[in-house]
């Protein structure tokens, strides 16, 4: 009896290696998407409901807090009814959930790509897909400026004079000068560093001087960044924190939802963030003809010719461990997302993406507009090398500094810190991530 006992224990655990990875199928197909974007929230639970209702199958969408995707993914993940979507930010993301990417090489979804480019590949393996091409850069109320345009006294008197990093910081200080005549508080708004906010300055702002370093040593990735135009960031960083509606000593307080408030109630002129920063509540208080949006420049040589900054971050991943069932039930899901009227639709006016798919519709966000007409400018766009950045554990490190030089009198010394966090701590966290 004993021996009948082991072998089938060893039995039974031959059985779990070859399958225990794998959820249990219950025959009954469900979709769970793990979405990482807190402010389309609303607008993917409605989708999922639609989809629900003309199919039957149930699509649950959970969003994770902003600046908490990748705990609430490692906590997820492991769980007994794990989500069958989730994302990762690029092909740095995508090192540490590969093992548990489906292969999308054969799926339908993968054909609507209008672009191989638009995935991520491990070999002949599809991993994941981009689902939105988004662009940022700094945001402006049009009605202030042109109040300010028409001062007698106005150091800027037209946009079409600002097109590098002197210019833009002659309009920056000269509205700060004048915040009491043009009735505001500040040129920016505030440029705060919680979790909700500060990746706009340790990831979005930072992208610059990496981009621009690719850009002189003609790669796309390096295990040791050399921080060459990392006193380029330093001088952006000091315009935002000099010229704003609050001091720097209270940025560490200060949420994404302060800076959006700040701008949509006429009290900052400039706001950087990006497309998807547009949506009802904009278009009430502003008006689509109300916002436009710059380049960040930061003084590199040739910027005059810059573009906005564009790319994605946002790649989905089928997790290869759910049920048979549920994998196909999220494919199905996602081909009907990227194909079908309800979906395109909803993603272009409701959530205003541009999706990098066959059957995109336009969007009618005025941002994503001025994004094109830059294109249609000649300007070159920047792209989004942020997406090589090692770790999470780097940008942390980098934030932390960004905020200590800020509320510690922007020295030279604590300036030291943040290109310490940004060069040395790139080559830790590289080597790290492939130790």
């Amino acid at each position: 009896m004993k021996r009948i006992l082991s072998v089938l224990c060893i039995v039974a655990m031959l059985l779990c290696l070859g399958g225990c990875n794998r959820m249990q199928d219950d025959g009954k197909a469900s979709v769970y998407y793990l979405n990482f974007k807190p402010e389309q929230d609303d607008e993917w639970k409605a989708l999922a409901k639609a989809y629900t209702d003309e199919t039957g199958v149930e699509v649950t969408v959970v969003t994770a807090a902003s600046g908490d995707y990748e705990d609430t993914l490692g906590a997820e993940i492991v769980k007994s009814n794990p989500p069958t979507l989730f994302q990762v930010n690029g092909p740095v993301g995508l090192s540490g959930w590969m093992d548990y990417c489906y292969d999308l090489s054969g799926s339908e979804v993968y054909t609507h790509l209008t672009d191989e480019d638009f995935a991520l590949k491990e070999g002949d393996q599809v991993l994941g897909i981009a689902y939105v091409l988004e662009t940022y850069g700094i945001i402006y109320n049009k009605s202030i400026l042109d109040k300010y345009f028409a001062l007698p006294d106005a150091q800027i008197t037209s946009l079409n004079q600002v097109n590098n990093f002197e210019s833009f910081k002659t309009l920056v200080t000269d509205i700060q000068s004048k915040k009491e005549t043009l009735g505001i508080q500040g040129a920016f708004t505030s440029s705060g560093m919680d979790a909700s906010s500060d990746w706009r300055f340790k990831t979005h702002l930072a992208n610059l001087p990496i981009y621009y370093e690719y850009m002189e040593n003609d790669i796309t990735s390096t295990s040791a960044i050399k921080g060459t135009y990392l006193d380029h960031y330093r001088q952006v960083w000091d315009l935002y924190l000099n010229n704003a509606t609050c001091a720097p000593t209270e940025i560490g307080a200060k949420t994404e939802d302060d800076a959006k408030n700040e701008f949509l109630n006429g009290q900052a002129v400039f706001y950087q963030n990006g497309t998807w920063a547009w949506d009802e509540t904009m278009e009430e208080k502003l008006g689509a003809d109300n916002v436009g949006m710059l380049p960040i420049y930061i003084g590199a040589e040739g910027e005059e010719a810059q573009g906005l900054c564009t790319g994605s971050e946002n790649y989905w991943c089928v997790n290869k461990n759910a049920s048979e069932t549920d994998i196909q039930a999220t494919l199905d899901f996602l081909n009907w997302v990227v194909t079908s009227e309800t979906g395109t639709k909803t993603l272009a006016e409701d959530m205003g993406f541009v999706i990098p798919f066959e059957n995109a519709q336009n969007s009618t966000n005025p941002l994503i507009k001025e994004a094109q007409s830059y294109l249609d400018a000649g300007k070159n766009p920047v792209s989004w090398s942020f997406s090589t950045i090692p770790s999470d554990q780097w940008k942390s490190g980098v934030g932390s500094a960004l905020l200590a030089y800020a509320q510690g009198g922007a020295t030279d010394d604590l300036w030291e810190m943040v290109k310490s966090s940004f060069v040395e701590g790139w080559k830790t966290e590289h080597d790290k991530a492939n130790s």
